[in-house]
C-alpha cells in the first residue's frame, strides 16, 4: 500500500471518528504550544494531537477544531492547563529512578540535617512537574524519616508544582490503586499510606504527614514563579524532554538562580544538560550540582 493510499485511509477514519485538524488550526495550536508551555511539536504529532484533543472538543461541547482554537484566542488562561495535560504524557510513580531518592537517603538529607542548626535555617525541594503527586509524596517519605532519625525540627518544605488542572487534584487527593503503589517498599507502605476499606477498598490515601510536607500550586515553567528560593534541590524529572534547546536553555538558568552553590538539580533518566548550561557539573546519573 503507497503512502498516498495510506493517508487516505487515515483521513476517512479521522472523519468519522470526529472533525479533522485542519492545517490552520495545526499550525495555530503549535505556535500556541510552543508560546505558551515551550513544548515543540513536529509535523508527525499532529494525529496525536487530533486524537487527544478530540475527547476535550466532546468536553466542551465544539464541533470543530477552529472553534477549539477560538477558545485559545478568546480566553487562553482558561484552558491552557487542560491542553497541556492532553498533549503531555503524564508518566510517574512512586520512587521512579530511585537512584536518586538513595543520594538523598545516604548523603544530602544527612548532611544538609547536620549543617542546618540555626533557627533561621531552613530546608526546601522543589518538585518541578509533579504530575499526581507520587514524585512529591515519595520526597516526603524520605524526608519525613531523615527528621525522625535526627529528631530535627527544622522547617523543611516540599513544593510541588504543575501546570495540569486534572494532575493537581490528583496530587492534593493523594488517594491511588493499591497498584501504584509497587515501588514502595512493604515498611514503607504501612508506615506511609492508611488502606481504605468498604467503599474505598483498593485504595491507599497518604498519610496526613506527607500532606503537612508538601505544598501543592498550580504553576507554567514559562511563565513567572512567584517563589524566590533558595532551594537545596529541584526534581524537574521527565519534564524538559518536550522543550526545544532554548527553553531548555532558559530554564536551566532560572532553575540556577535559585539554588546555592552545591545546590543540586535533578532530570530523568533520558535527559541531559549537555550544551545548554554552564552553571551546572554533572555529578552522577542525571545528578547535576550548582558550579560555584
Amino acid at each position: 500500500m503507497n503512502a498516498s493510499v495510506m493517508h487516505d485511509e487515515q483521513v476517512a477514519m479521522a472523519g468519522a471518528n470526529g472533525p479533522l485538524l485542519g492545517d490552520a488550526d495545526f499550525q495555530f495550536l503549535r505556535r500556541y504550544v510552543h508560546e505558551q508551555c515551550g513544548i515543540a511539536l513536529s509535523d508527525q504529532k499532529r494525529q496525536l494531537v487530533q486524537g487527544r484533543l478530540l475527547r476535550r472538543l466532546r468536553a466542551l461541547g465544539l464541533q470543530d477544531f477552529g472553534g477549539y482554537c477560538d477558545l485559545l484566542r478568546r480566553d487562553p488562561a482558561s484552558e491552557l492547563g487542560e491542553l497541556a495535560s492532553v498533549i503531555s504524557t503524564n508518566v510517574t510513580a512512586f520512587f521512579r529512578e530511585v537512584h536518586h531518592y538513595d543520594l538523598l537517603v545516604d548523603e544530602l538529607l544527612p548532611r544538609w540535617l547536620a549543617h542546618k542548626r540555626r533557627d533561621a535555617d531552613r530546608l526546601r525541594i522543589w518538585s518541578a512537574g509533579c504530575s499526581t503527586g507520587e514524585e512529591p509524596y515519595a520526597l516526603a517519605m524520605v524526608l519525613a524519616e531523615a527528621l525522625e532519625r535526627t529528631g530535627s525540627k527544622l522547617d523543611a518544605k516540599i513544593l510541588a508544582t504543575d501546570l495540569s488542572p486534572q494532575a493537581l487534584e490528583g496530587a492534593r487527593q493523594g488517594v491511588y490503586p493499591l497498584e501504584r503503589l509497587t515501588g514502595v517498599d512493604p515498611q514503607r507502605r504501612q508506615r506511609w499510606f492508611l488502606r481504605g476499606e468498604g467503599d474505598f477498598d483498593g485504595l491507599a490515601c497518604v498519610h496526613p504527614r506527607l500532606r503537612e510536607l508538601v505544598s501543592i500550586l498550580p504553576l507554567n515553567l514559562l511563565h513567572e514563579w512567584p517563589m524566590q528560593g533558595p532551594f537545596d534541590a529541584i526534581f524537574c524529572r521527565n519534564v524538559v524532554i518536550y522543550f526545544d534547546q532554548p527553553t531548555k536553555r532558559r530554564l536551566f538558568q532560572r532553575y540556577a538562580a535559585l539554588l546555592p552553590v552545591g545546590g543540586y538539580l535533578f532530570l530523568g533518566h533520558s535527559e541531559s544538560m549537555h550544551g545548554l548550561s554552564d552553571d551546572f557539573e554533572l555529578i552522577g546519573r542525571t545528578v547535576y550540582r550548582k558550579r560555584a
